[in-house]
C-alpha cells in the first residue's frame, strides 16, 4: 500500500517524530496512532455535567455563605413619560 501525504505540515510532523526516536519508522508510527484512535473511540463518552444557572453558580464556592440574596425582585410599573 502507499500512503500520499499531501499537507507538508503533516509530513514534517512525521518526521520529527521519527527523528526524535520515539518511533523507528513509519509502521511503527501508523500502528501507534491507529492503536490510540481505537483506544479512543473504545473509551465511553464522559458524561455530560447539567448546566448551572447563574444563581446555582453564585451560591457555589468561593461566594457560598455570603449571604447573596438572588431571589428576583418584582420590576415596579415606572411609566416612561414620553
Amino acid at each position: 500500500m502507499t500512503i500520499k501525504i499531501r499537507k507538508p505540515e503533516l509530513e514534517r510532523l512525521i518526521r520529527e517524530q521519527i527523528l526524535s526516536g520515539r518511533f523507528q519508522g513509519m509502521d511503527e508510527l501508523l500502528t501507534k496512532a491507529v492503536q490510540a484512535l481505537r483506544e479512543r473511540r473504545a473509551q465511553p463518552a464522559p458524561a455530560s455535567r447539567p448546566r448551572k444557572n447563574l444563581a446555582q453558580l453564585l451560591l457555589e464556592s468561593p461566594f457560598a455563605g455570603s449571604d447573596l440574596d438572588l431571589e428576583r425582585h418584582r420590576d415596579c410599573d415606572r411609566s416612561a413619560g414620553l
